[in-house]
């Protein structure tokens, strides 16, 4: 089965402060700010929804493909996916564009301080699904070019494909009306909790409201887990604990490899949660988005005693 992730490839660059931002920023200077940070070191990363959601799938021996741009600096990711078996056939390349970056840097107290340039993301991918078999096809649209999210969506229902919308970080960005339309299009929303919220206030609609407009609504909780929500009704699914969690960065994208796996094997739903719950629990343990792993054997592990076989 062909599956298509479309979203953002990205360069994370993770740099850290030894020292508080507060004792450098004056109050009374708020509005004329000029300060310079020396950061103790910088870490790159493998990013973007689309590159972590592939990996995602990657380990659990799928081979997605990556609907999403990139820049002239895309040799490191492009060997990276090499390695790790992801195919970068249907990536379109700007060479007038960087790969989109975040730059982050973090205190000793975990404040934060982040850059963000979309790059080439600020293109549309400009996909061809002349080659696609619509019914041996599942696609998921996360937070990337918004053109290539209204789009892809409305091909994909044109075209009869399986769909997951994953609006996310996007959200602030939406029109009320193209994001409620986007949704209607698909079979299935996912996020997090709060951007549940935002996605209410921004269509007007309550909880109840936009889930009539979609068959599945996945809503992801953190420590608490996820709500299924369907006609049926909402059914709470426990989060898979880990101890030893570091870092929550990427564990979304990390669950939407483990739901896609579950749904491309034909699992009920709620087992397909619970496979992203799994896969989540392996990325919160490390530091990045991409750093990660498990064999399929350790995956299922977890998974039955967690939740049973």
């Amino acid at each position: 089965m062909d599956i298509l992730v479309s979203g953002s490839m990205a360069y994370d660059r993770i740099m850290d402060f030894e020292g508080k931002f507060s004792d450098h920023i004056l109050p009374d200077q708020i509005d004329n700010i000029n300060v310079s940070f020396t950061v103790n070191s910088l870490t790159e990363n493998f990013g973007g929804t689309a590159g972590n959601i592939a990996y995602s799938l990657s380990l659990l021996g799928e081979k997605p493909r990556i609907l999403a741009t990139i820049g002239q600096d895309y040799h490191r990711y492009f060997e990276w996916l090499k390695q790790i078996g992801v195919s970068t056939d249907d990536i379109r390349v700007v060479e007038e564009e960087l790969t989109a970056g975040a730059y982050i840097t973090s205190d000793t107290q975990s404040n934060q301080i982040t850059g963000f340039n979309p790059g080439a993301m600020k293109q549309g991918s400009g996909f061809d699904f002349a080659f696609v078999d619509p019914k041996d096809c599942l696609a998921i649209v996360a937070p990337g070019n918004l053109g290539d999210m209204a789009g892809y969506t409305a091909e994909h229902e044109k075209l009869g494909i399986f769909s997951i919308f994953d609006p996310g970080q996007s959200l602030p960005a939406w029109e009320p009306a193209a994001l409620a339309k986007c949704i209607s299009q698909s079979k299935l929303l996912v996020c997090n909790d709060y951007e549940m919220e935002m996605i209410c206030n921004n269509t007007g609609k309550s909880r109840e409201q936009v889930a009539k407009t979609v068959e599945t609504i996945v809503v992801t909780k953190g420590g608490d887990g996820c709500d299924l929500l369907t006609a049926s009704g909402t059914v709470a699914i426990p989060v898979v604990r880990a101890d030893d969690a570091v870092d929550p960065t990427g564990a979304g994208d990390a669950f939407r490899g483990g739901l896609i796996k579950g749904i491309v094997e034909g699992k009920p739903m709620e087992r397909a949660v619970q496979m992203g719950n799994v896969a989540g629990h392996y990325a919160v343990r490390k530091w990045g988005t991409q750093q990660y792993s498990f064999t399929m054997a350790e995956f299922n592990a977890v998974l039955e005693q967690n939740f049973g076989p």
